[in-house]
């Protein structure tokens, strides 16, 4: 899995341009998280596919899968949060495409 990358310009970037680009950074960063929530989900799998596994480190597992989901959910509403500021505040259409 490689990082996800943004490309810039040297040169000075519309407002049409960064709002692009701030939406551009949100989905990454989705697509970051869902990645760590795929990773999460098959560590579950590989320990509940375990033969010699006891309940303890079973419950184990699972709280830090829990953590992370949570961690995920935080994060989740920061990006939503961020999304509504750039729709509430930077987001202007032209009147052209009226």
């Amino acid at each position: 899995m490689s990082m996800p990358t943004i490309t810039t310009s040297p040169n000075p970037i519309s407002m049409s341009q960064a709002i692009t680009d701030l939406i551009e950074s949100i989905a990454l960063e989705e697509t970051a998280l869902s990645h760590i929530l795929n990773a999460e989900g098959e560590k579950l799998q590989k320990v509940l596919a375990m033969e010699d596994v006891s309940l303890n480190q079973i419950l184990d597992v699972n709280e830090t899968v829990m953590n992370m989901v949570t961690t995920v959910n935080e994060l989740e509403h920061t990006l939503r949060d961020k999304l509504e500021f750039i729709s509430n505040n930077l987001y202007y259409p032209s009147r052209e495409s009226c």
